[in-house]
């Protein structure tokens, strides 16, 4: 699946379309994501639910972006390789997502899908996570920066996690892993469910 991935955005962005359709026998369903963040939290459910997404022939696709979904629309949908696509979005992205899929197609997350996994999981335990990560000092400092003075911990949480790269890949792998089966947020469920 990693060089079908591979394939399909080199062929996204321009390149021979060879590679991908040779790699395409077995693959049923895409997924479109924004980034890595979404698939490291996507890969994390899977794993949780013992799911094996590739076995299934599901591809999970970090686009580096929604304004990229046309382009990836037209290399993996009708006019490339006829699969079913489906995705997962932030409330902002909607619109290019709704565009070129559709509007049954994908699932939105409120505000991102950090911002679902901390409503979901509640600051407490996120904090106790972040804790556990050896986080903790960094977010309490963060936290005591001016410009985070009288923010809601959990816009406090969903900023701190974008302030270090990899740090959301991180937290979006680990927060999906604490996530107990009845607290998945609906955006992720409904996605699971349609696969």
């Amino acid at each position: 699946m990693d060089g079908f991935r591979e394939a399909v955005a080199a062929w996204a962005a321009g390149g021979a379309d060879e590679r991908a359709r040779a790699l395409a026998a077995g693959v049923g369903t895409v997924v479109l994501l924004e980034g890595p963040s979404d698939l490291a939290a996507v890969d994390a459910l899977a794993a949780r639910d013992g799911r094996d997404l590739a076995a299934e022939g599901v591809c999970v696709l970090s686009m580096g972006g929604a304004m990229s979904v046309g382009r990836f629309v037209r290399v993996l949908g009708p006019e490339g390789l006829g699969l079913r696509l489906t995705g997962l979005c932030d409330e902002a992205e909607r619109p290019y997502y709704a565009r070129e899929l559709g509007s049954e197609a994908f699932h939105v997350c409120v505000a991102d899908l950090e911002d679902e996994l901390i409503r979901a999981l509640g600051v407490r335990r996120v904090e106790q996570l972040v804790e556990e990560q050896g986080d903790l000092r960094s977010l309490q400092i963060f936290k005591g920066q001016p410009a985070q003075q009288g923010r809601a911990p959990e816009r406090q949480l969903r900023r701190f996690f974008g302030t270090k790269k990899g740090r959301k890949i991180q937290y979006g792998r680990v927060l999906t892993a604490a996530l107990p089966p009845d607290r998945t947020p609906e955006p992720l469920r409904a996605l699971f469910a349609g696969l």
